[in-house]
């Protein structure tokens, strides 16, 4: 058996792409709708991007973390410091460049201007919900001793956690709208308004603080990885079956045919949900959960068709490429749109005019991630935290 999973490599290397170009337009006011974040309740291609680096992360623990059994100092520490690590390189890339290079009072001095700076700068972000449930999931991974069933159950539990803590606590006019809904409550207790994000829009066309990675999320963005790690251990163990003794059921296009009804029944289970929990993105509501799971299911089956079973993985080198160093990728490209920021260079002065001249600029953009993520890929670098 391999030592990568390549299928997975060739998702989160799509998974990256997607991101860039969503990411990075050369003017906000002129997307093409699949390439805009629903407002509230819905979801859009875009909305299937986060959850599927999550998706891809689960399914990577369950090749990561098969050595282990239970808790044990070393595979502990190993999870905790990971995900920690994953929050400081949040921590820095929200703190690039590190100063204020716009002043927020031109009468003050840089003292000044650097203290109020700190003061209001975000703690949370996408890194940092991503280093957090890898934490949560990794425990809970080597608390159920990786069954199936149990992995469900602590889906199941965690789900009743979080709309348990939204139906009890939640205030008018719905647990489930911007205005009444409690979960950016934990994060104004936990780390102050201040430091939330701010100017989340409102549907009267106003704003208020509410931070779309908040710390309540982070029980059902655990779901989503946990989807991810039944998942890749279902493909792990279906290749050890394979190799030992071929059976039709553990064949790749079994493999396939499983991976493909398993997302289909999130789907329909996903599409039930919404009828009383709307499918919600910046809430992560469980309905979101499973139709954004369900469908990361039938990618990977889609794409495990295409590489395990017609052998066409060469002509998906380029996504392999993009996929392998992830991190890298998804720092990188902060790093050089905050960048664009600090030196005054705005992508809208040339590609504001239409969909399509922005849509020219973020494929560019993709474009030069892609040129370092395929010299790190021809060099065999990884980088690993």
């Amino acid at each position: 058996m391999n030592k990568r999973f390549a299928t997975l490599d060739v998702m989160r290397g799509l998974t990256v792409a997607f991101m860039c170009i969503v990411n990075n337009p050369g003017n906000w006011g002129k997307l093409y709708p699949p390439l805009a974040h629903a407002h509230w309740d819905g979801c859009t291609p875009t909305d299937l991007v986060f959850p599927f680096f999550v998706f891809c992360m689960g399914c990577a623990m369950a090749f990561s973390l098969a050595r282990y059994d239970g808790f044990t100092r070393e595979a502990t520490w190993k999870i905790v410091r990971r995900g920690l690590a994953i929050v400081l390189v949040g921590l820095l890339l929200n703190l690039y460049p590190f100063y204020p290079y716009s002043p927020h009072d031109a009468s003050w001095n840089f003292g000044e201007n650097y203290i109020y700076w700190l003061q209001h700068k975000r703690f949370l972000g996408v890194l940092q919900r991503i280093g957090f449930t890898y934490i949560v999931a990794g425990l809970v991974i080597l608390g159920v001793k990786k069954r199936a069933v149990r992995i469900g159950a602590a889906i199941l539990a965690l789900f009743t956690v979080w709309t348990a803590g939204l139906v009890l606590l939640s205030e008018a006019p719905g647990l489930f709208t911007l205005e009444g809904t409690w979960a950016p409550k934990v994060d104004e207790f936990l780390f102050g308004q201040n430091h939330l994000y701010r100017a989340y829009p409102t549907a009267g066309g106003g704003s208020r603080w509410f931070d779309p990675e908040g710390m309540w999320g982070v029980l059902t963005c655990t779901c989503t990885a946990l989807l991810g790690f039944l998942a890749g251990e279902f493909v792990r163990d279906s290749r050890k079956a394979h190799a030992a003794a071929p059976e039709e059921e553990n064949s790749p296009i079994g493999v396939v045919a499983r991976l493909f009804f398993a997302g289909m029944i999130l789907l329909s289970l996903a599409m039930v949900l919404s009828i009383w929990i709307p499918v919600n993105k910046p809430l992560w509501t469980p309905s979101y959960v499973l139709y954004a799971g369900g469908w990361a299911y039938v990618v990977l089956a889609f794409l495990s068709y295409l590489i395990d079973v017609r052998g066409h993985e060469r002509f998906f080198t380029p996504a392999k490429a993009m996929g392998m160093n992830a991190l890298m990728a998804f720092v990188l490209s902060g790093v050089i749109a905050k960048t664009f920021g600090w030196i005054g260079w705005s992508p809208a002065k040339y590609f504001r005019a239409t969909e399509f001249t922005s849509l020219c600029h973020a494929v560019l953009f993709m474009l030069v991630i892609f040129s370092f993520q395929w010299f790190f890929y021809k060099k065999k670098i990884v980088i690993k935290l």
